[in-house]
């Protein structure tokens, strides 16, 4: 991680530093008249009132650049939600909602959600209540596990 935050902190920062610098005299000048500069503008007075979270990956290199690992985590969640308003009724849709989780928690665990959900449902009918939490995903072992 360190060098990774030693390679943004090189010619990188001074780069970033040099837009910061560049977007603060843009922003200063004063433009304005067009439609599409004035977008701009806000663009660039956006990013100069948040410049140190922008520019904080520059100095720990467990901070990645971009969140995309997070926005592809949540895409099924995003995606679905329009479907989830025709699920038939409030109680439909939390349990739509329930399933959608532990699919999505199984994945992150690492599991093969088919496999997961099968064992699961398997067992569930003769788990003891006092031990439903074996089968979470995230404690969740497969009872044959040859067959997962």
């Amino acid at each position: 991680m360190e060098l990774q935050a030693a390679c943004r902190g090189g010619s990188f920062a001074v780069e970033s530093v040099a837009a910061f610098a560049w977007n603060g005299w843009q922003a200063s000048s004063g433009i304005s008249g067009n439609l599409g500069l004035e977008y701009a503008a806000k663009a660039l007075d956006y990013s100069l009132k948040r410049w140190e979270a922008l520019t904080r990956y520059l100095d720990d290199g467990a901070v990645p650049i971009d969140n995309n690992w997070v926005e592809n985590q949540i895409r099924p969640w995003a995606l679905g939600r329009s479907n989830w308003l025709f699920a038939g009724s409030l109680r439909s849709g939390q349990r739509a909602a329930a399933v959608m989780t532990l699919i999505q928690s199984a994945k992150l665990n690492e599991h093969d959600p088919y496999a997961y959900l099968k064992d699961v449902l398997t067992r569930l009918p003769t788990q003891k209540n006092n031990a439903i939490d074996e089968l979470l995903p995230h404690n969740w072992k497969p009872a044959i596990p040859d067959k997962v």
